[in-house]
């Protein structure tokens, strides 16, 4: 055996071992504690029994399921309408209105909840929309996952528009067919996977979120919240545990059916698909307008109540400017030590995060050793994207804190707090590193073999410098998304790592929204400039290796 061999077998069951310990044994932690007692003994399936039978603990089930079901049909309807406007329209400012619709993903995934208590809230200015009812339950939720789902269905669903094959409009039109012909019969069944799939996305993101319902769901008891009360407020780690297996099915679930519908949606497409050119209209073009004005601006005004919020002195009774509210050591405790634990957090999660993800996409995709290792890398790379983050963070206190586990050490560190990170970010960016990596020609690897080159040669000075765009891609999605994450750590922080995010819950929980108004803006704002940052440096780096693609 070669020494290029030895080196990639050992890289290869290095990631193997990885994900064992990563999430693979913190899960089977996670399962045996749902099937024992307070004492240790083994319970069978007394605990789900007893979950089941608690009517405050089961009706959990049944509201997260109607309420996931409710607002994942609203948001891809939305968002498909949105999508529609931008791609099948001739309609001015497409990018500025495509950006402000994506404005809730550089957010924490708490600020809507608080801009809904300010707007609808017992004191909101707005009020009266809701006719008496109260935005504190289920019609908060609603509306807050909506706002937290509607950007995740419009990136699949305009990019399932994108994919539209003008051969088959053009034979409508020739035909004479109506729009509304065009519309039920060309259009829809030309989606329809990717409405599946923004609808599943939907799905999985309303039943495991958990900042939503803390914030504004009142009694409305959800699974999400129940694993939140059982372990911290109760400590009753077993029936914690058992929450969190009826969490993980549903989300399963959805994963798999997520899995069915892009491999449908991929064969779909033929190498001789025309792009669809939108022909302008005046009516079509002022709707679509209009609806991406009122859609666009709602955003905007999540946004900006919140920093009007954050601004005055105190809501309702002073309106006038202060920054008092920025001032974070009398609502935190710790100061502004949360945000630069956050920016820590972020930065650990993109370089290391980074390396892991590209590394491991790469032995999957250009490797040559075992191939069936191989395939359990990469379907373990996948997995993680049906683990909620409140399962990962709850099977981690499992796992981790045990004394006799060698990986003890890590417990209560910033470094758990990173590989949880990693970890449930891990899926969407390996899919990332994985599509820039197929369109690199294999000669190379080839070529290297020929000329006994080792391997990792051509991997730094070939592969990487090729790969730079979607590596600073990789880099930006996961410290954006470690700047905003919540349910992955809310279990595993201790004071000394105290994150921004976790702060802000915090917050709102003894009655300083006005100071959590405040440190969600400042991460809104920090995660837009790394995200601004990083496409201009990935465009710069496009223009200098790769400027036919933008051609």
């Amino acid at each position: 055996m070669s020494t290029d061999e030895r080196l990639m077998r050992w890289i290869c069951w290095a990631f193997v071992a990885f994900f064992l310990c990563a999430y693979l044994m913190p899960l089977a932690a996670l399962f045996s504690k749902s099937l024992m007692t307070a004492d240790g003994l083994f319970a069978g399936t007394a605990n789900f029994a007893t979950y089941l039978a608690t009517p405050a603990l089961g009706s959990s089930i049944t509201n997260s399921l109607v309420l996931a079901l409710a607002v994942s049909t609203i948001s891809t309807v939305l968002a498909f309408a949105y999508a529609y406007a931008l791609t099948r329209s001739c309609m001015p400012m497409k990018p500025l209105f495509r950006t402000l619709a994506l404005f809730p993903l550089f957010a924490p995934t708490m600020m809507p909840a608080i801009a809904l208590q300010y707007l609808l809230g017992n004191q909101g200015f707005a009020k009266w929309l809701l006719g008496g009812y109260s935005v504190y339950g289920a019609i908060g939720i609603t509306i807050g996952h909506v706002v937290l789902i509607f950007p995740v269905a419009l990136l699949i669903l305009t990019t399932a528009l994108r994919t539209a094959d003008a051969r088959l409009y053009e034979a409508a039109w020739s035909m004479r067919t109506s729009r509304f012909r065009i519309f039920w019969n060309v259009t829809l069944p030309g989606v329809r996977y990717g409405l599946l799939s923004a609808f599943t996305a939907g799905f999985t993101i309303s039943i495991t979120d958990f900042s939503v319902p803390k914030i504004i769901g009142g009694e409305f008891n959800v699974l999400a919240t129940d694993i939140y009360k059982q372990v911290v407020g109760q400590q009753n780690f077993e029936m914690g545990a058992v929450a969190g297996v009826f969490l993980l099915i549903p989300a399963v679930l959805a994963f798999w059916a997520d899995r069915y519908i892009t491999r449908r949606q991929a064969s779909t497409l033929g190498a001789r698909t025309v792009p669809l050119q939108p022909k302008a209209s005046l009516y079509g073009d002022g709707a679509a307008l209009l609806y991406c004005s009122v859609i666009g601006g709602l955003s905007v005004l999540m946004v900006g109540t919140c920093v009007y919020a954050s601004l005055v002195g105190f809501w309702p009774y002073d309106l006038s400017f202060s920054l008092a509210h920025y001032d974070f050591s009398s609502s935190s405790g710790q100061g502004w030590e949360v945000y630069v634990n956050s920016l820590v957090l972020a930065l650990a999660t993109a370089i290391i995060g980074t390396a892991i993800v590209f590394l491991g996409a790469y032995l999957v995709e250009k490797g040559q050793y075992n191939t069936a290792v191989r395939q359990i890398i990469h379907f373990s790379a996948t997995l993680p994207m049906a683990i909620p983050g409140l399962v990962l963070g709850l099977s981690y206190i499992f796992f981790f804190s045990s004394p006799q586990n060698p990986l003890n050490f890590i417990y209560g560190t910033m470094a758990i707090l990173v590989l949880s990170s990693v970890i449930h970010y891990y899926p969407v960016c390996h899919i990332i590193a994985l599509t820039a990596l197929k369109q690199i020609d294999p000669e190379f690897e080839s070529v290297s073999a020929s000329l006994r080159a080792p391997f990792y040669k051509t991997f730094f000075r070939v592969t990487v410098p090729i790969s730079l765009p979607a590596i600073l891609e990789i880099s930006s999605y996961l410290f954006m998304h470690a700047m905003t994450t919540t349910s992955a750590v809310i279990f595993i922080y201790t004071t000394d790592t105290m994150l921004s995010s976790i702060a802000i819950l915090n917050m709102e929980e003894f009655g300083y929204t006005q100071s959590a108004a405040a440190l969600s803006v400042l991460i809104f704002l920090s995660s837009l400039s790394i995200r601004f940052v990083f496409d201009r440096l990935s465009r710069r780096l496009m223009l200098r290796t790769q400027r036919w693609r933008l051609a």
